[in-house]
């Protein structure tokens, strides 16, 4: 009886459901990780595509510059193309190899130097001791003690220092217009000077202040490391992908061909292919194409989404382009998204590592985006980058005997409606890299 009351009870239900899910294909991710790759990223991306199918090829647009002419000595010689090389850079073990040979005769000493230089490190210190180079070589103190000496003498200024101290007092003989004290303060009193214990500096030395100052901002003129200007590490070049031009009063934004690419199908390669009876090779044929067709369609989604949001950029930001202050009005993702009816990630992806180029400089597009803040007794917004600027300009503008300490800034700003904490204060001066006001006073004779 008790299991057939249970049969009674146990029904079986179909019920038929309907959910939404969004399914990540292999062309949605294929047209992200484009859309937030930066212009090289994309031509290396292209270019691995093309190796993998032989129906693309890249070509990257040349963008006409000013050419000079060659010089006819060299136009119809050998070393014409020679000439045309870029110069490698000089390391500094070639440098100092190349003094030494110009400037001292053969002998014990010039040997020694050359044996010293092989033990400076690429910021231009001697990373040996002398006592190790006398056991491995055996000659004597003096000897040595002469052979570094010459090494100091060579350029840059500060080479072959043991330390930081003696790679300042290197500096300090060779300039004509170190400060008196210079060389005596950085002999005997470099920490107390970097801790800033200036008054018992000026007690010691009997000077005031405003002397032991100018000792400190000499120093920083100074390099700690000589041999990093050597240093063989190249420049890094931003390519554009916007460019805003002023016309007749009005804002025309155009994509940059600065470092383009095109991507063209191989229509002769896929007509002669097309003849060939073989299924495989039609079935083959077909896949790379449809590839090639994805591909373009990511390309001129992303062209498209990233000039969207140039355009949104010029409509909101146009004083920063033409006024001389260049004022930001608050922007932020979610708003360009709203305007653009796209998530606020896509938007993300579309600023990233991109570059909008204007007629006083390049600008990252997200550097447009910043976060507002309220004006007391307004509606108004003021943008945090323009804050950040008002900071900057009270700063500028100090008593460098008194400079303002960050709740005489909460104060100042406060007055001009910008109600901020002081902690907020001293983050943003962090971030424009002003050290507090202990550090920025200024003495005076």
């Amino acid at each position: 009886m008790k299991n057939l009351s249970m049969k009674q009870h146990m029904k079986l239900n179909i019920e038929q459901t309907q959910t939404q899910k969004l399914a990540m294909t292999q062309d949605m991710q294929q047209s992200l990780k484009l859309l937030q790759a930066t212009n090289e990223e994309v031509y290396c991306y292209l270019t691995q595509k093309a190796l993998e199918n032989p129906l693309i090829e890249v070509k990257r647009e040349q963008v006409e510059e000013d050419s000079y002419p060659i010089s006819s000595h060299f136009k119809d010689s050998a070393m014409d193309s020679i000439s045309l090389l870029p110069e490698q850079p000089r390391s500094l073990f070639d440098y100092l190899l190349d003094q030494i040979h110009l400037n001292y005769r053969e002998g014990l000493l010039r040997t020694l130097v050359l044996y010293l230089v092989q033990h400076v490190t690429t910021d231009g210190y001697l990373a040996i001791s002398l006592e190790e180079v006398q056991q491995e070589v055996g000659a004597s103190k003096v000897e040595l003690i002469d052979a570094l000496t010459l090494l100091q003498q060579l350029e840059p200024a500060g080479v072959g220092a043991r330390n930081l101290q003696e790679c300042l007092l290197l500096q300090i003989e060779r300039s004509p217009t170190v400060p008196n004290l210079a060389y005596v303060i950085v002999e005997n009193e470099l920490e107390p000077l970097s801790r800033r214990e200036w008054t018992s500096i000026a007690k010691l030395y009997e000077c005031s202040l405003a002397e032991v100052q100018e000792v400190f901002d000499f120093i920083q003129t100074l390099s700690a490391t000589p041999g990093q200007r050597f240093s063989s590490t190249e420049a890094g070049y931003i390519t554009p992908d916007l460019i805003v031009q002023i016309k007749e009063n009005q804002l025309q934004l155009s994509s940059s061909k600065q470092g383009n690419y095109r991507l063209h199908f191989q229509h002769s390669y896929f007509d002669r292919l097309e003849k060939v009876a073989d299924e495989e090779t039609k079935r083959y044929l077909t896949q790379k194409k449809q590839e090639f067709q994805q591909l373009s369609q990511a390309l001129n989604q992303r062209k498209s989404t990233v000039f969207s949001v140039g355009e949104v950029i010029c409509e909101v930001e146009r004083a920063f382009f033409t006024e001389k202050s260049h004022p930001l009005v608050p922007l932020t993702l979610k708003e360009v998204a709203e305007r653009l009816e796209l998530h606020e990630s896509t938007i993300s992806r579309a600023v990233n590592g991109k570059y909008l180029q204007t007629n006083f400089g390049v600008f990252e597009l997200r550097s447009f985006f910043s976060k507002g803040l309220k004006i007391s007794d307004s509606s108004e917004l003021i943008s945090n980058t323009e804050v950040k600027q008002q900071l900057l300009e009270l700063i500028e503008n100090e008593n460098t005997a008194k400079p303002l300490s960050d709740q005489r800034l909460v104060n100042l700003l406060n007055e001009r409606g910008v109600c901020l904490s002081r902690r907020t204060i001293a983050k943003y001066r962090e971030l424009l890299h002003i050290p507090a006001s202990s550090k920025r006073k200024r003495y005076t004779n």
